[in-house]
């Protein structure tokens, strides 16, 4: 009710200013047609502006007749005047040229970080992604991230994204428009995020806008490219990891376009072969594959239709077939995610702008395992899903300059599968024995939201909104109402401060299986017992951008509760996915994270690049853990610094170069490991006269040593007859820094049956000096 209340009075107080005149439209690429995120558009007259939202729509209000001069601007882009004669409300589609190279582009084609009403919001264009060193010379979104202030990694070469404390089953992956639950390859060291079908992208860390929800940490919103409409273009890149094939073009030109863009990982093609020579019999590969396809379709100037669709997996399959005897075995696992969308964006009138989103989502996780010899026969076979179809609706309406009102609706169905076993096994073909188990759930989740962005005066401007969301498992509800505020007061020139609140409900829990080499990730729902997380974040912040336009500043103070977090139970390392689930695990857990992050970037010149720099405590609490104790959270981290460097030597030349710096994650590691006499008794497990006693201080009390490491990357480019092509040289750890993947307790024996020696601590470090090499061809 209160919710109808607050909207009846926006329109009432909106209407007598909607007879304004409007100029409304598109903004795309002049060379591609790809629909341009963010633009800023600026009327000197009326001394206003605004930008285009995430389909490239803008519109903008004048209060008579008259000529008036409108600019748009771009990072990247030639800024583009028109001179527009207004009469009556305007439709016009705008074509904005690439200009010279982002690196030497003025700052002033995008607003500076003091006028956005937007707080705890970072982009990074795809130019900048593609010139950050990589490992393996694998170009990646997510690793890019980790270089920002409030964003960790993990452990190290890790595609996870730990955002202010938050463990990554918290951040809402989005890839147009439609979540993602699962975001890594090759054991976490590449993001599924293709680079070469990106076109924009935004993380957002706190202060969420009403439009988002169902998470606790943060959303990445990712919206793939829609395709050339003008010519067809291509590009294949040849790597140490994967290799690559994009190709786009118009089907009908200025009209539709599609994208279609392959990535895989070549090493089994080339490896497996060898495998049963060198193991008698044993064949071995792993793999990942992604594929990204769009196709987007102008019906007429008010109605644009959008198709998109994902799929990427990875692979291993081990198949054993000595030549001495009967045995046949095979050991296939497969795990990753299907999303397909389809949208329809129609114009009701200049002012009101509607997206509709029909969309599917799966994660899934399966492995089946055969073993034949002689007559007996088993076959065993496990998976896991989740699934989601969802319908969502959004409108943007533009009432005036000053004012956007955005509402929206969503309906989702999930389908949980947990849990599903077969294992048959047969004698001479007669069953022995089946065992089968399929555990599912299903719920649904409704949820709406109004959010409002003012312009209350030429320095204060605020998003304020609220989202109302309810999910059905069951005959039981769990309802969520959930406040949303970002305020902006520019108290001086050119320096603004900043404040922000949001309150988020997460529907779902992930439970992993770590340790068991593959990922095993149970995505579940609530229950009685354990009830949704939530999370409430405070943050405060400042923004500053030099008069020249060079350099940006920015520093932000958070403060973030979580409740309802759950855990593993003490002795417990990971879920079988049988019996019941809420056995395994601790709930009614709290987290706190608290922080401060420094943010300096250079965006002008032959030289660009950023230093970022977070504080931060991040700890947890469980009644059953650590005897009800506060304990650090595993990826606490109080210093964390990266660095990062790009210089354009010459047109022909781009070097590149990042550092990163932080503490090491907190571990419980016993404080101390000794060897004692051990009476050797009937039906013993292990015949040794010494056992091994160790002592803890606590859970997670002990910190990993500091992690650093130096990487340094060069493009050469080289215009061709057709196209462009770019060797891409790096180094992954340039002074091999022998960073700790984790720690154990080892003795030695100083002669067989004797006493051992004293017990000593060991590291174990994964990725020393590593340098990689890439090929691309645009054409």
């Amino acid at each position: 009710m209160h919710f109808l209340k607050f909207l009846t009075a926006c329109l009432l107080l909106t209407g007598n200013i909607c007879a304004q005149l409007n100029i409304a439209g598109n903004i795309s690429d002049a060379n591609t047609g790809e629909q341009l995120i963010g633009v800023s558009v600026y009327c000197s007259d009326l001394k206003q502006g605004q930008a285009s939202n995430s389909f490239g729509y803008f519109s903008f209000n004048f209060p008579k007749q008259g000529t008036y001069l409108i600019k748009f601007s771009y990072v990247g882009y030639e800024s583009f005047v028109a001179r527009v004669n207004l009469i009556s409300d305007t439709l016009i589609n705008i074509k904005l040229k690439p200009g010279i190279d982002i690196q030497e582009v003025s700052v002033s084609a995008e607003s500076p970080i003091e006028e956005k009403a937007e707080m705890s919001t970072a982009k990074l264009t795809m130019k900048e992604v593609k010139r950050i060193p990589a490992l393996g010379g694998e170009v990646d979104l997510v690793k890019a991230l980790q270089l920002l202030p409030g964003v960790s990694q993990g452990n190290e070469g890790s595609s996870g994204m730990y955002v202010r404390g938050g463990s990554p089953d918290q951040n809402l992956m989005l890839l147009d428009d439609v979540p993602l639950y699962y975001v890594n390859h090759l054991g976490g060291f590449v993001s599924t995020f293709n680079p070469d079908a990106i076109n924009d992208v935004k993380l957002i860390k706190g202060a969420f806008p009403a439009r988002y929800g169902s998470r606790l940490s943060s959303v990445l919103d990712v919206r793939m490219k829609n395709g050339n409409n003008k010519e067809f273009k291509g590009n294949a890149t040849i790597g140490l990891v994967s290799s690559k094939l994009t190709l786009e073009g118009p089907v009908k030109k200025d009209t539709s376009s599609y994208l279609v863009s392959v990535r895989r990982m070549m090493y089994d093609v080339f490896m497996r072969p060898l495998t049963p020579l060198l193991f008698n019999g044993a064949s071995m590969g792993y793999n990942f594959y992604d594929v990204n396809a769009k196709y987007n379709h102008m019906l007429n100037a008010n109605n644009r239709l959008y198709f998109s669709f994902y799929s990427g997996d990875d692979r291993s399959i081990t198949t054993y077939k000595p030549h001495d005897d009967n045995v046949r075995a095979s050991n296939k696992l497969r795990w990753g995610n299907t999303l397909g969308a389809v949208r329809w964006n129609h114009i009701f009138n200049p002012k009101l702008f509607n997206n509709v989103t029909a969309s599917y989502t799966q994660y899934r996780n399966s492995i089946q395992q055969k073993y034949k010899n002689d007559g007996l026969n088993s076959d065993y076979h496990f998976v896991s899903k989740v699934s989601d179809v969802s319908l969502k609706t959004d409108f943007d309406w533009f009432v005036n300059n000053s004012y956007t009102i955005r509402v929206g609706a969503n309906a989702i169905y999930h389908h949980y599968l947990p849990t599903r076993i077969s294992n048959e096994q047969s004698v001479d073909g007669v069953n022995k024995d089946s065992v089968s188990v399929n555990y599912k759930e299903e719920a649904l989740e409704a949820s709406v939201y109004i959010e409002n962005e003012f312009q209350l005066s030429p320095r204060l401007k605020l998003n304020a909104g609220l989202r109302y969301a309810n999910y059905l498992l069951k005959q039981k509800t769990f309802p969520s109402l959930e406040p949303r505020l970002a305020l902006n007061y520019q108290f001086m020139a050119n320096h603004s401060v900043k404040l922000g609140y949001a309150k988020m409900q997460q529907n779902v829990h992930l439970l992993t299986a770590s340790g068991t080499g593959m990922p095993s990730d149970y995505w579940l729902p609530p229950t009685e017992k354990l009830a949704p997380q939530l999370s409430t974040q405070y943050s405060v912040g400042w923004a500053h951008t030099t008069k020249n336009k060079k350099y940006e500043f920015s520093v932000e103070a958070y403060y973030k509760e979580m409740q309802n977090l759950i855990t593993f139970k003490d002795g417990v390392a990971y879920f079988t996915g049988l019996g019941n689930w809420e056995n395994h695990v601790e709930g009614n857990g709290t987290g706190i994270a608290k922080g401060l992050e420094f943010f300096v970037k250079k965006r002008t010149g032959k030289t660009t690049g950023w230093i970022g720099y977070t504080l931060s405590k991040t700890t947890r609490q469980f009644d059953g853990v650590n005897q009800g104790k506060e304990y650090l959270f595993r990826y606490d981290r109080p210093h964390d610094i990266s660095i990062v460097v790009q210089h354009r030597l010459s047109p022909k030349v781009d070097f590149f170069a990042t550092w990163v710096y932080n503490s090491g994650n907190a571990i419980t590691l016993a404080k101390e490991s000794y060897m004692v006499p051990h009476e050797i008794g009937s039906g013993e497990m292990y015949d040794k006269p010494y056992v091994r006693v160790e002592k803890y201080d606590g859970k997670n009390s002990t910190r990993m040593e500091a992690y650093h490491r130096l990487d340094v990357g060069v493009n050469f480019i080289k215009k061709k007859k057709r196209g462009e092509r770019i060797w891409r040289l790096s180094i992954y750890n340039l002074y091999s820094r022998l960073n700790a993947y984790y720690y154990f307790w080892g003795t030695d024996i100083e002669s067989e049956g004797l006493e051992p020696t004293e017990p000593r601590l060991y590291k174990q470090t994964l990725f020393p000096f590593i340098p990689s090499v890439s090929y691309s061809w645009t054409f």
